[in-house]
């Protein structure tokens, strides 16, 4: 009998310790506000008085991964702006060791690929930092509470197939925001994504 109540304690530990672990406390957003190489103007969060949220997207100028959603990102943009979640670009690459990433080749590539979307720059590294992305491009979608606080709800790749849109089964950016729009949680909230890895400056890391 006293073995069977040990074993009963055990398991409710077990599961009571396990829900705790795996329960992960939203993480908030602090407004920033950086200048765009679509227009060359400063734009911030709080420039938009009517958004719900808002898709994050960490790119740059020269990663291979990153190009292949230069289409897309224009789609989503178009698409969900008019339902109150406006798509946001951020290059936090180092422009002292990435000359290509500079604002004027940001500007460049922000005509060429005829971006309908901020494309900022995060000269300091410190939204990068924030969110603690790693690399590009990587998504994020945060949203709005009744606090006028930002927290993020998705985190991760933008859909399963970079190089063949057509081909994508998930396409984890948009679903997350689908959900949020629709008043239901998340059903993935965080998804692995690949592709260049933004060096912080001043911070001693690996190649992996």
């Amino acid at each position: 009998m006293k073995k069977t109540v040990f074993l009963i304690f055990i398991n409710v530990a077990v599961f009571l310790f396990s829900s705790f672990v795996f329960v992960e406390k939203e993480r908030s957003i602090a407004t920033f506000k950086l200048k765009s190489a679509t227009t060359n103007e400063l734009v911030s969060l709080s420039d938009y008085k009517n958004a719900k949220g808002f898709m994050v997207v960490f790119t740059c100028n020269k990663c291979p991964m990153a190009k292949f959603y230069s289409k897309r990102l224009n789609q989503m943009d178009a698409k969900y702006k008019k339902l109150g979640v406006p798509l946001l670009a951020i290059n936090s690459m180092d422009t002292l060791a990435y000359a290509e990433e500079s604002f004027k080749n940001m500007q460049k590539k922000a005509q060429k690929e005829l971006f309908t979307f901020p494309y900022l720059q995060d000269k300091k590294q410190k939204v990068v930092k924030e969110f603690k992305a790693t690399h590009t491009p990587q998504a994020f979608v945060i949203w709005k509470l009744k606090s006028g606080k930002f927290v993020v709800k998705y985190e991760g790749a933008i859909d399963d197939n970079a190089g063949e849109p057509e081909k994508a089964k998930n396409h984890f950016l948009t679903n997350a925001v689908d959900d949020l729009l629709s008043d239901k949680a998340v059903a993935t909230p965080k998804s692995e994504s690949f592709g260049c890895k933004i060096f912080l400056r001043g911070v001693k890391q690996t190649m992996d």
